[in-house]
């Protein structure tokens, strides 16, 4: 990667995405805290282009100083008026980075008022600075918007900027997992089924963490409300701090990240739960069946993948407990 020098002296970034649903932002969220440590004051702005934005509304106070404005809905979707007409009001900006990868949106995102434009779309052909020769694009999109920061900024990119949580859910999560006992977290959930490691092989693996002096806390989000009687009466020692008066599943992506922050360790499945997981900065066992772990595996700063394939076959079915649970206490030994 280049390392330029100019990056020191940046004190506007827009970020350029089409737009983001809640699962999209969940998996950018590393980038993001990667942004403000690479821009620590630095006035950033998040722009969807043509949709909505996540950080605009449903996950607002988890980006609350990470960025300072969400500009949602930009005009991208009617681009021929960009064509007479600078975008963002004409507004300016130090560094403008693209991270979609259409050539023709990327030349309107290019007509953006600013000093450094970074694009990886058409091979960075509109980039103002281009990686490496031989330079191969990752799988991940995390991954790939981090190489747009490092052509950036010249340096590794590191997402170590805190979360701001609510007071009131940091307190709360502290009263429900108190110091003392080594907490493992288990997301049996996933937004399809077939993404899911069997109930019973986590009821084990729960079970298991209990005999061996641990405590065992299931996270549950709205998706598992079915699962939930079962389970309790399944693993009666094991604790369900996501479950509301109601009896049902809270659905508070701040609150699962609180719990997740008491957490020694914890176990997914391909699932949002697993980007909130690692967004709480724990080690992680992410299990993956029949999607590619190297596109949409968590960005945890330990992290630990399980595939079935590795197993013979892409069904979730064929990961065997013992697999998961020595990959657990790997991660709590080192």
């Amino acid at each position: 990667m280049n390392n330029p020098s100019a990056a020191r002296d940046i004190s506007s970034v827009l970020i350029y995405v089409g737009g983001d649903l809640v699962g999209d932002a969940l998996m950018k969220l590393p980038f993001a805290r990667a942004l403000r440590t690479a821009f620590p004051s630095a006035r950033i702005s998040w722009c969807a282009g043509k949709h909505k934005s996540a950080f605009g509304k449903e996950l607002s106070n988890l980006v609350d100083g990470l960025i300072d404005e969400v500009i949602e809905e930009a005009g991208f979707d009617k681009p021929s008026q960009f064509l007479w007409k600078r975008p963002i009001d004409g507004r300016h900006f130090d560094l403008v980075i693209d991270t979609q990868r259409g050539a023709a949106a990327s030349y309107l995102v290019r007509r953006i008022h600013h000093r450094l434009f970074i694009s990886g779309a058409a091979n960075f052909l509109l980039s103002d600075r281009k990686p490496n020769s031989g330079y191969q694009r990752p799988a991940a999109m995390v991954q790939q918007m981090m190489d747009l920061l490092e052509l950036a900024t010249g340096e590794k990119p590191n997402p170590s900027a805190k979360l701001t949580l609510p007071e009131t859910e940091v307190a709360a999560a502290a009263a429900a997992l108190p110091d003392g006992p080594l907490y493992i977290g288990i997301a049996p959930g996933a937004g399809g089924r077939q993404k899911c490691w069997p109930i019973d092989r986590f009821i084990e693996i729960a079970n298991q963490q209990d005999a061996l002096g641990r405590k065992a806390v299931f996270i549950l989000g709205p998706g598992e409300a079915e699962w939930t009687a079962s389970l309790i009466n399944a693993v009666p020692k094991a604790l369900f701090p996501t479950i509301g008066q109601n009896g049902r599943p809270i659905a508070s992506v701040s609150n699962s990240i609180a719990l997740a922050q008491r957490l020694h360790a914890a176990v997914a499945n391909d699932a949002g739960t697993g980007h909130i997981l690692a967004a709480a900065d724990i080690p992680l066992v992410s299990l993956f069946g029949p999607t590619p772990a190297a596109k949409f595996a968590p960005a945890a700063s330990r992290l630990t993948v399980i595939e079935a394939q590795n197993f013979g076959s892409n069904e979730m079915t064929a990961i065997p407990v013992e697999t998961v649970a020595d990959a657990i206490d790997a991660l709590l030994k080192n």
